[in-house]
């Protein structure tokens, strides 16, 4: 295994980060699907359930991402406000893998109740985390929140419990899409005050192979003690935003390739 000093993983993280947070890279990322729209209530909804169904490949789940867009009349805030019972039973015939149309209307039912109570889901997460201080109990808390709306127990496991160790890869990934900002193009920045600092790496088998490989992560399973270190890791190169090194590292991973040499 290649080994590193810290000033040349350093450098190496910088050159991977140049390489993947640009806007040619997202045509086959999930957060393609959010890019569809520039209403901020639509982009929070739209990306909310394309990392829903952010497992698998991932040319299938953008495809299926656009395609769930057109389920909700490529008006995804306004249908989850407004959507008639006819319309929600129409949303049967979508699937993703085990993800199925059941589903996606107890997801759009819970949306609902959140968007009505809290002016969004940025209303939840901003006024959550202004409360707890804290990102974790800010994700517990809001699984929890969303399950309070009436739904089927078998859509319980697309939603990741940070309180049962889960490394929470799509929720981490979807806070980074809506908080973090530069000027890449790729992130949307809605949520301001939520501070970058404090997003945890969306940890993957991609992510986590390429950070164990250059000595980010000595965990070997994928879960929340994992995500913890090897964000602390990634402190250590830019600790007012640990989160841009993701695509760095994903990128790196599904491409088979870390270095030019």
């Amino acid at each position: 295994m290649e080994r590193f000093s810290e000033s040349e993983l350093r450098d190496l993280l910088e050159r991977l980060h140049d390489r993947y947070n640009r806007r040619d890279f997202i045509d086959d990322d999930p957060i393609a699907v959010p890019h569809r729209y520039a209403d901020a209530a639509d982009r929070e909804i739209a990306g909310f359930l394309a990392a829903t169904i952010a497992w698998g490949n991932r040319r299938t789940i953008v495809h299926n991402g656009h395609r769930l867009m057109h389920f909700l009349d490529d008006a995804p805030a306004d249908f989850v406000l407004n959507a008639s019972e006819r319309e929600l039973a129409q949303l049967s015939a979508f699937c993703h893998r085990t993800f199925n149309g059941g589903d996606l209307r107890d997801f759009v039912l819970a949306l609902r109740s959140i968007t009505t109570r809290f002016g969004g889901l940025g209303g939840f997460f901003e006024t959550t985390y202004a409360a707890t201080r804290s990102l974790p109990r800010t994700l517990a808390a809001f699984r929890r929140t969303f399950f309070e709306t009436p739904h089927a127990p078998r859509c319980e496991k697309h939603l990741s419990s940070i309180e049962r160790g889960a490394a929470c890869k799509r929720l981490c990934m979807y806070l980074r899409w809506m908080v973090r900002r530069d000027d890449r193009g790729v992130d949307f920045g809605l949520w301001r005050s939520i501070p970058m600092s404090e997003l945890r790496l969306p940890l993957d088998v991609h992510v986590g192979a390429v950070a164990r490989l250059l000595g980010l992560l000595t965990r070997r399973q994928n879960d929340w003690r994992a995500v913890e270190e090897l964000t602390d890791a990634l402190r250590r190169f830019d600790a007012s935003d640990p989160a841009r090194y993701d695509y760095a590292l994903f990128g790196a991973g599904i491409d088979a390739r870390i270095t030019d040499r």
